[in-house]
C-alpha cells in the first residue's frame, strides 16, 4: 500500500444560514458561488487550481453539484455529488481528504449546500422503500412512535439510550445547546443568534425524549466550502502560515447490532 499523503485545509468560506424561503432572491448556485469564492480568496487561489470537487446536498436533483459550480469555471474537472443525510457535508470533506491522501489530486474542493423546504424533514419518495424503514421499525419496537417529527424522535431516542447506557443526564445534553447558542451570538453566519440560559433551554417545549425545542436544529438554507490540498501543494504555493492539517477523520455505517440489539 502506498504511503498516505498529509492533507491540509488552506481556505474556507461560507454564507449566512437562513430560514428556508426567507430570501426569494437567492438560489443554490448563488450560495455556492459566495461560499466557494470566499474559500478561494481565503487562500488566494483561482478556481482553475481545483482538480476535483466533492459536492454534498440532499434537497435537489441529481448533478446539482455540476450546475452550482459552472458559474465559477467550466474547467472539466470531475465533480462528485454526495447525498448522505446529516453527514452529507462531512462525507464530501471525507472524500476530498481521501482523494488528496491517496495521491489522486493535490487540490480538491469540498462543498456542501442546501436549499430546503420549510418545516420538519419529510420523505420525498413514497412509492418505494424508505431507506429509514428498519430504523423506524426499531424505534417503534423499543420506545414507540410519538406525534413528533420522526427525525427528532430518532435523535431523542438515541439521547435517552445514551442516558441509560452511560449515565449522562438531560442536563448534560441541555448544556450542549447552551454552549452552541452562546457561540451563535458572536457568529454572523448563524441562523439564530439569541443566547439562552440553561433553564430556558431545559424548560422549552419538549420535542422527543430528553430533547427540547431549543436543543433541536432548524432547517436551513446555506453553503460552506473548504479547499483541501496536499503538503506539496502547500509548500509550492507558500500556504504554510494558514494550512490546517486534517490529522484524523472517521466514517462508519450501521453494523448488524443496530437492528439486533433491542435494549
Amino acid at each position: 500500500m502506498a504511503k498516505k499523503q498529509r492533507v491540509f485545509v488552506v481556505g474556507v468560506g461560507m454564507t449566512k444560514f437562513e430560514k428556508p424561503g426567507r430570501r426569494d432572491d437567492i438560489d443554490y448556485p448563488d450560495m455556492v458561488n459566495e461560499a466557494v469564492t470566499k474559500a478561494l480568496q481565503d487562500c488566494k487561489l483561482p478556481y482553475q487550481a481545483v482538480q476535483q470537487a466533492c459536492v454534498g446536498y440532499v434537497y435537489g436533483d441529481s448533478t446539482c453539484g455540476q450546475r452550482a459550480l459552472y458559474p465559477l469555471g467550466m474547467t472539466g474537472i470531475p465533480i462528485y455529488n454526495v447525498n448522505n443525510n446529516c453527514s452529507t457535508g462531512s462525507s464530501a470533506l471525507y472524500l476530498a481528504k481521501q482523494l488528496v491522501e491517496g495521491g489522486q489530486s493535490d487540490c480538491v474542493l469540498a462543498l456542501g449546500f442546501e436549499k430546503m423546504d420549510r418545516g420538519s424533514l419529510t420523505s420525498k419518495f413514497n412509492d418505494r422503500t424508505n431507506p429509514m424503514d428498519k430504523h423506524v421499525e426499531i424505534l417503534a419496537d423499543t420506545v414507540g412512535i410519538e406525534a413528533a417529527p420522526i427525525t427528532a424522535q430518532m435523535f431523542g431516542a438515541a439521547g435517552a439510550e445514551h442516558n441509560k447506557k452511560y449515565g449522562t443526564t438531560p442536563e448534560h445534553m441541555a448544556k450542549i445547546a447552551y454552549k452552541n447558542h452562546k457561540h451563535s451570538v458572536n457568529n454572523p453566519y448563524s441562523q439564530f443568534r439569541d443566547e439562552y440560559t440553561l433553564d430556558q433551554i431545559k424548560n422549552s417545549p419538549r420535542v422527543s425524549g430528553p430533547l427540547t425545542k431549543l436543543q433541536c436544529c432548524p432547517t436551513s438554507d446555506g453553503a460552506a466550502a473548504a479547499i483541501v490540498v496536499s503538503e506539496e501543494f502547500v509548500k509550492k504555493h507558500g500556504l504554510q502560515g494558514q494550512a490546517v492539517e486534517i490529522l484524523g477523520m472517521q466514517m462508519a455505517t450501521d453494523t448488524a447490532s443496530t437492528f439486533e440489539e433491542k435494549k
